[in-house]
C-alpha cells in the first residue's frame, strides 16, 4: 500500500507552485501556437508586429484565459461533488448539472436575446438557476430510503441529461434560424469569439464560487468518514451540502453560459490529481483548479490545430479523452460494488 506524505504548508505551497507555473507555460504556448505563429514575448515587450499584436490580444489571449477559467471551474466543481457525494463518478456533465445549466442558458438566449448585458448577467444567472434546480432533482432521485446510492445517483443524472437534451432541442426548434445555429454549435462546447469584458465577468462568478468551495475543504475531509462521524466532529452536514450544491451550481452555470457543454473535465482531472497528490481536499481542490485550467487550455489548443484549417469543438476533444476514462472508472467501481 502506498503511504501518502502528510500534508504540510510547505508541501501544499510546492505542489500548487509547480501547477501554477505549468499553467502559465501552457497559456503562453497556447497563445503562440496556431495556424499563424505569434511571437508572444515580442508582442508583450512592445517589439512585435501589429498583426501579431492583433492576433494575440484580440483573438488568442481572451480565448486562452477563458479556457483556463472554464477548465479550472469544471475541475473544481467535479472534485467538490465527488467529495460531497462520496461518488468517484460524480461530475457536472454526467450528473446532469451541465444539462440543466445549458437548458437555462438556452431559455435565456431565446427569451432574453444577446448583447453584453444579457451575456454577462442574464445568461449566467439563468444557467445557474437551471443547474441548481437540476442538482436538487438529481439528489432527490438518488436517495433511496433516506440514503444516497452512488449508482442510482449516476443513473438519475444520465436520464436527466437525456430529458434536458430533449427539452433543449424542443426550445431550439422554436428559435429563429440564426439563434438555432448558434445554439447547436455552442452546445458542442466552444470558446471562440469572447471579449475581455465577458471573460472578466465570468471570472467574477467563478472566483466567488471557488472561494466558497475551497472554504469547505476541511469539512469535505470529515465527510469522507461518513455523515454520522462528521456530525460528531462538529460538521453541520446539511449546511455544507447546501453550500457545495449552491456554489457548484453557480460555477457550472457561469461556465456553461459561455462555453456550452464541455464534459469530463470534472471527472478526469480530480482523479489524476488524487492519484498524484492524495485525497486531502485542502490540496485536492486547489490542485484540481489549476490542473483543470491547464487541461482545458491544451484541449482547446488541440481543437484549434489538430485538423489544420478546420476547428473542432473543444467539447469533442474532452469527450474523446473522457469517454474511455469513464468506462475504465465504471468497470473499476463496478468490481468494487460487487
Amino acid at each position: 500500500m502506498t503511504i501518502r506524505p502528510t500534508l504540510t504548508s510547505r508541501r501544499l505551497t510546492r505542489v500548487l507552485s509547480v501547477l501554477a507555473v505549468f499553467l502559465l507555460l501552457s497559456m503562453l504556448a497556447a497563445c503562440a501556437i496556431g495556424s499563424i505563429h505569434v511571437d508572444v514575448w515580442s508582442v508583450l515587450s512592445g517589439r512585435g508586429s501589429e498583426t501579431d499584436a492583433m492576433i494575440l490580444l484580440q483573438t488568442r489571449l481572451p480565448r486562452v484565459l477563458l479556457a483556463a477559467i472554464v477548465g479550472g471551474g469544471l475541475a473544481l466543481a467535479g472534485a467538490s461533488l465527488q467529495g460531497l457525494l462520496g461518488n468517484p463518478l460524480a461530475e457536472p456533465h454526467l450528473l446532469g448539472i451541465s444539462g440543466g445549466a445549458a437548458l437555462g442558458a438556452v431559455l435565456g438566449v431565446v427569451l432574453g436575446g444577446r448583447g453584453w448585458l444579457a451575456e454577462t448577467a442574464l445568461l449566467p444567472a439563468a444557467a445557474s438557476v437551471g443547474a441548481l434546480l437540476s442538482m436538487a432533482v438529481i439528489y432527490r432521485l438518488g436517495r433511496v430510503h433516506g440514503r444516497l446510492h452512488p449508482h442510482v445517483l449516476l443513473l438519475a443524472g444520465v436520464v436527466y441529461n437525456a430529458f434536458t437534451g430533449a427539452l433543449i432541442m424542443c426550445v431550439n426548434a422554436l428559435a429563429d434560424l440564426l439563434q438555432a445555429q448558434g445554439i447547436l454549435f455552442w452546445l458542442m462546447g466552444s470558446l471562440t469569439a469572447r471579449s475581455f469584458a465577458l471573460t472578466a465577468g465570468i471570472f467574477v462568478y467563478v472566483a466567488v464560487a471557488a472561494v466558497c468551495l475551497l472554504s469547505q475543504a476541511h469539512a469535505l475531509n470529515l465527510l469522507a468518514l461518513g455523515d454520522d462521524a462528521a456530525m460528531a466532529l462538529g460538521v453541520d452536514v446539511e449546511r455544507v451540502r447546501r453550500m457545495v450544491f449552491f456554489a457548484s451550481s453557480l460555477l457550472v452555470g457561469a461556465v456553461v453560459s459561455v462555453s456550452g457543454m464541455i464534459g469530463f473535465v470534472g471527472l478526469i482531472v480530480p482523479h489524476v490529481v488524487r492519484l498524484l497528490f492524495g485525497a486531502d481536499h485542502r490540496l485536492l481542490l486547489p490542485a484540481s483548479l489549476l490542473a483543470g485550467a491547464s487541461f482545458l487550455v491544451w484541449a482547446d489548443l488541440i481543437a484549434r490545430v489538430a485538423l489544420g484549417s478546420v476547428e473542432l469543438p473543444v467539447g469533442v476533444v474532452t469527450a474523446l479523452c473522457g469517454g474511455p476514462f469513464f468506462v475504465y472508472l465504471l468497470q473499476r467501481e463496478g468490481r468494487r460494488w460487487s
